[in-house]
């Protein structure tokens, strides 16, 4: 049996959160760096594995996946190590409930609106767009609220140890969190931040930390 091979990039928010259901469950990987936004596109190789062209896919032992909600269940399945899914029905449903409001909502609000226009417009030598961040602070508000809620007074998304919704979370926050905006309104939610503190200090963190932060 071979390792298995994520493909993509390593400032991908949706790449890191497979590699980290992978470093969370104990299991050897390789990551192949593909990047899409390269000035020629894709590769055209990539289009084989993605037919969208987006990252990130994954190969075990010939079985290809793309879609990070479908990789890192099968690694949790496939996988010895520690569970990331919760097998009680309510909190299970509690689980992807979070990853759908992370996937529709929170993403590109709180990633490509706030975080790239605030933090890496200027590194890449451009103005941000002032009115973008401002439009977004409102559903950025909202997507904050509404996961601490669903959170509850329990230390991780889905219960009492980290499951998917938190490695789905933990790279979106990793870049929100570096926006001075993201933090003043994290600060702003107690739970929230009390759920960053723990999670930014995990190995499997530190293992997949994204060079742009």
């Amino acid at each position: 049996m071979h390792d298995p091979v994520v493909f993509g990039a390593a400032y991908s928010v949706y790449v890191r959160t497979v590699r980290l259901a992978l470093e969370e469950k104990g299991v050897p990987y390789r990551l192949l760096e593909v990047d899409v936004f390269a000035p020629a596109g894709p590769p055209t190789a990539h289009f084989a594995r993605h037919p969208f062209g987006r990252i990130p896919t994954f190969e075990h032992d010939g079985f290809r996946l793309y879609e990070a909600g479908a990789i890192t269940r099968y690694v949790d399945e496939a996988f010895s190590g520690p569970p990331l899914q919760p097998n009680e029905p309510k909190r299970r449903a509690r689980m992807n409930q979070i990853i759908s409001v992370l996937d529709s909502y929170a993403y590109r609000t709180l990633v490509w609106d706030i975080f790239v226009e605030r933090v890496r417009a200027p590194a890449q030598g451009r103005a941000s767009d002032e009115a973008r961040i401002a439009a977004a602070l409102p559903r950025a508000e909202v997507c904050v609220h509404a996961l601490e809620e669903l959170m509850g007074e329990q230390p991780w998304f889905a219960g009492t140890e980290p499951m998917l919704a938190d490695l789905h979370a933990a790279p979106i926050f990793a870049y929100f969190h570096m926006a001075p905006e993201g933090r003043e309104l994290m600060v702003r939610h107690s739970g929230l931040m009390r759920w960053w503190d723990a999670m930014a200090v995990r190995d499997s963190m530190a293992k997949t930390r994204s060079p742009l932060e």
